[in-house]
């Protein structure tokens, strides 16, 4: 009766972990899918930091000329690595391009 008992102990704290696990990551929380965005900059500054590796790159307007500083967010760092990428992979000066989506609030 103690192991049936401790069994549903388990799956229950392990479903209600995997929910918030769920609710925390929401891409529809946070970005909007109706806004895509594509931008070509250099590299300015990596930050591989938990939860999420955020890198920033200087965009140049093409008409103005004037350049602005944008922040991209990717994975968290120990999925990152297990895709291949390191903190090397982006350099400082590099130029990349990045497609995505803006934030809810237009960022």
């Amino acid at each position: 009766m103690r192991a049936y008992f401790l069994c549903g102990l388990v799956a229950g704290v392990l479903l209600l972990a995997a929910g918030k696990t769920a609710a925390h990551h929401s891409f529809a929380a946070e970005f909007d899918a109706n806004k895509p965005i594509t931008l070509t900059g250099t590299v300015t500054k990596v930050e591989w930091t938990n939860p999420h590796v955020w890198f920033y790159i200087n965009v140049k307007d093409k008409e103005t000329g004037k350049v602005t500083n944008w922040g991209a967010e990717m994975g968290p760092p120990h999925g990152l690595q297990r895709r291949g990428w390191r903190r090397e992979t982006l350099k400082i000066g590099e130029e990349v391009t990045v497609v995505g989506s803006l934030a809810k609030n237009g960022s």
